[in-house]
């Protein structure tokens, strides 16, 4: 017979594959993985071997836990009539009974219990001489120790541990915390030039200082160190039940991640995406050969490196997708750094197979030199050949999915308290705070108290990935949840408590701890502000004050991380305010004040805000493509700046009322309250800060007549070119883009 992989002999062979790698293994045939090749005629016979010893395939034995108790109780089976009584009997022991009638009691009683031999009593046994008598039990199973056994070997005293210090800690916790009293604290930080009250917070620097003026040992934690506190509940083996793989899609900008996606689940989300780049992480499910798959659809643009590695820490396996065509790029090797990184299984995905110019040897062995060496030449990392184009590999590509994790015996407790992780959170302006959680352990249910963070709230409707409302979400499942307080931070732990009492207390006691230890940060800055303005006296560095915001934690979070990687030797980059939202007049005048300017992400200036803006001269930039924002850092850092297009805003109109007409389709009754409408202009659509949509005007009337522009106070109908999802209130804003030099200041 030829050669043929383990999962092709399992199913034919009607097993699992780890079934047959179990039988392999004991046979002393080398198989690493599912898709390793063997010599069938061995396997057979490995699998017939396995069934003649114990009448069951051979994986039965990679299951251990299951059958330790059985497997002690082997060896004493005359001492199963007796187990019950030495095990629970207050009377003395009765000769007959033998030392291992303990573990039949523990066998019995389907507990593990750790069995202590003693040597000298076997011998005994042995030598036909009476058994031990057993001194008795404590409560819990264990033995007292005897009289005359030896003292235990003197311990040395420990170090001390560290005291745990929170960040932003008062001046009173503080001397709590390292049994000082308060007056002394405040006293020594005096002498050290320092006015502080009671209820101060004190930067880590100063707490650092005063443990080291009294010789404690001190460990100052930050919130986001503080790993939440998980519901305590120990998961047995019987508990159990299969969940769906949670797989994240990685690679290189542009090399069809969302396309590859968007075939699977055969919707449009690729067309609608800026830039050619996934904006935010989205999360889906698939089924394929009865069983459930969830994927996380994570950028692939660097700037999104945050959120990839956030996909990746919840993820079972992660598919790297690489174009036939360019071959690794950077970013492919970023994915597969993140995936290693959180201990995942890879799987190449080579995409675009039906272009001209492909080559999948080609990057398979770019990925070789890296270690990740395809099976097809004796590795084990699994390739296969894709193209979301004409779907050609994909029904492979997801059996692959099902092969890798089926070996990993992916398991969750269902009847635990719910917890999981936000995917994605994001303020809707109809239904409020919209958050994605991806169920990991228990099942979240309609009425649940949860807490994220800093955040809380009640579940008052679930919604699953394909938009229909759900009562209850299980392991492995990603849910659109309603009704929490806030917007939650992309990545936070979330879990579900007893009431909403609870929850409450759990998430402010988290908003306290972020908020002192951001006081501190601040105290802690006008310190080092000082040094930075002595250097800018001296004109060694300048500094760039930045308000950022952006229209959902995920990309305001990813934002920063990128900013910071702008190079800052001759430009310091502070941002003094990050949020997610609209541009507000709040913004506006913070950034006057702090002589900043406004970098806004899929969000646009509200009317106040515009106005304030040019009144106070405040320079706003909104962008689509989050790359755009860091090239133009990066250019500004290095002066050099070269003439862009900007937008040049015409006028603004408010949506009064909506028609629908057979022919046209929906038309909006809108009244000018700026500037001018023009047919031939750009139009974006905002609702309550948040840009829904930006096009062409379809049509322009004003009254039954067709018209090319539109004034001030004036009334219009628009019909907007491939857009229906007009509301009243919402806001048209109408551009027109030009060439001007650039400044950034």
């Amino acid at each position: 017979m030829a050669k043929k992989r383990v999962h092709e002999i399992a199913k034919a062979q009607g097993l699992q594959s780890k079934e047959v790698l179990a039988a392999l293994k004991s046979a002393g045939i080398e198989a690493k993985a599912a898709a390793s090749s063997v010599e069938e005629a061995d396997a057979l016979k490995a699998i017939e071997a396995a069934k003649g010893d114990g009448g069951a395939p051979a994986a039965t034995k990679a299951k251990p836990k299951a059958e330790a108790p059985a497997k002690a109780a082997e060896p004493k089976p005359a001492a199963k009539p007796d187990a019950k009584p030495s095990a629970g009997s207050k009377g003395p022991v009765r000769p007959a009974a033998k030392p291992a009638s303990t573990g039949g009691a523990g066998g019995a009683s389907g507990k593990k219990r750790r069995v202590v031999i003693d040597s000298q009593a076997a011998r005994r046994d042995q030598m036909g001489g009476p058994p031990p008598q057993r001194p008795p039990r404590r409560r819990g199973g264990r033995r007292r120790r005897p009289m005359l056994e030896e003292p235990p070997p003197k311990v040395e005293a420990a170090e001390p541990e560290a005291t745990t210090v929170p960040s932003g800690a008062t001046v009173r916790e503080v001397a709590e915390l390292l049994g000082l009293g308060s007056a002394e604290v405040i006293k020594k930080l005096m002498m050290m030039g320092e006015m502080a009250t009671l209820t101060q917070t004190l930067t880590d620097e100063s707490i650092s200082a005063i443990a080291d003026e009294y010789d404690r040992k001190i460990e100052i934690v930050t919130a986001a160190e503080e790993e939440p506190e998980e519901p305590e509940f120990e998961d047995t083996e019987e508990s159990l039940a299969d969940r769906p793989p949670v797989v994240t899609i990685m690679g290189h900008v542009d090399h069809g991640k969302t396309s590859l996606l968007d075939a699977i689940r055969e919707t449009e989300v690729a067309a609608g995406e800026a830039g050619g780049i996934t904006q935010h992480i989205g999360a889906y499910q698939v089924h394929h050969a009865e069983k459930t798959i969830t994927f996380l659809d994570t950028p692939g643009h660097a700037a999104f490196t945050a959120m990839r590695a956030r996909g990746a820490k919840v993820t079972d396996i992660a598919v790297v997708v690489v174009a036939a065509d360019d071959g690794v790029m950077p970013q492919t090797k970023e994915a597969i750094d993140h995936a290693r990184a959180a201990d995942v299984p890879i799987l190449i995905a080579v995409n675009k197979i039906d272009k001209e110019g492909a080559q999948p040897d080609r990057v398979r062995n770019e990925l070789a030199a890296d270690g990740l060496t395809p099976e097809d030449w004796g590795g084990e990392t699994v390739y296969v050949d894709v193209s979301a184009k004409t779907r050609e590999g994909l029904d492979k590509l997801l059996e692959m999915i099902l092969l890798v994790t089926e070996l990993e015996e992916l398991g969750a407790n269902p009847d635990a308290p719910a917890s999981g992780t936000v995917v994605e959170s994001q303020l809707d302006p109809g239904r409020g705070p919209v958050v994605t959680i991806l169920v990991q352990r228990g099942t979240l249910e309609v009425g649940d108290s949860l807490v994220a963070g800093p955040q809380w709230g009640r579940v008052r409707a679930m919604q699953d990935f394909t938009g229909t409302r759900v009562e209850s979400a299980g392991p492995g499942m990603p849910v659109e949840v309603l009704g929490f307080d806030g917007v939650c931070d992309a990545g936070e732990f979330v879990h579900a408590v007893e009431n909403d009492r609870r929850a409450r207390q759990e998430a402010q006691e988290r908003a306290n701890r972020l908020k002192t230890e951001a006081l501190a940060r601040r105290q802690a800055r006008k310190v080092s502000l000082e040094e930075v303005f002595s250097r800018v006296q001296e004109g060694d560095i300048k500094e760039l004050n930045i308000v950022l915001k952006a229209d959902v934690a995920g990309s305001l979070e990813a934002l920063q991380d990128e900013i910071a990687k702008v190079p800052q030797e001759q430009v310091a980059i502070n941002i003094i305010h990050s949020q997610t939202g609209g541009i507000n007049e709040s913004d506006v005048m913070l950034a006057s004040a702090s002589d900043a300017i406004i970098i806004g992400f899929n969000v646009r200036p509200l009317a106040d805000a515009r106005r304030a803006a040019e009144r106070e001269g405040v320079d706003v930039r909104t962008y689509s493509v989050i790359y755009k924002i860091t090239e133009d850092l990066r250019n500004a850092m290095e002066g050099m700046l070269e003439a862009v297009e900007v937008e040049e805003i015409l006028g603004e109109a408010e949506i009064k009322q909506t028609f629908k007409a057979s022919k046209v389709g929906r038309i909006a009754g809108c009244i000018v309250n700026e500037g001018k409408v023009a047919r031939d202009a750009s139009v974006r659509l905002i609702r309550e800060g948040t840009v829904i949509w930006d096009g062409k005007l379809g049509s322009l009337r004003r009254f039954k007549d067709n018209v090319q522009e539109v004034e001030e106070g004036q009334e219009c109908g628009v019909v907007l070119d491939g857009y229906a999802d007009v509301k009243e209130g919402d806001v048209l804003e109408f551009f027109k883009t030009k060439q001007v030099e650039q400044t950034l200041a």
